[in-house]
């Protein structure tokens, strides 16, 4: 019997490698609204992150999404994935 493979995806703010579950998706729509993805099926670019806010705050501070994305990303952006973010745990 063949085991199944599990994708993984590395978090954007620790940089760990985690089980593509384990993780919640920022995406980047095509007309430029970037969102908190629970499904992991929303159209556009995605970017991956721990469900940690710790984890948020260190991709914000070192500009990773803003790097995936190739986008400026305001601070109002930021705190609505970061309440998004705790509303998830």
């Amino acid at each position: 019997m063949q085991t199944k493979k599990i994708p993984m995806r590395m978090c954007s703010g620790c940089g760990e490698m985690k089980p593509k579950r384990e993780l919640v998706r920022i995406v980047k729509s095509p007309e430029g609204d970037i969102s908190v993805d629970l499904t992991g099926r929303k159209a556009g670019r995605g970017a991956y992150i721990c469900k940690n806010p710790d984890c948020l705050a260190k991709a914000k501070k070192t500009k990773r999404i803003e790097r995936s994305f190739s986008v400026q990303i305001p601070d109002e952006i930021y705190e609505k994935l970061y309440t998004e973010l705790t509303e998830v745990e």
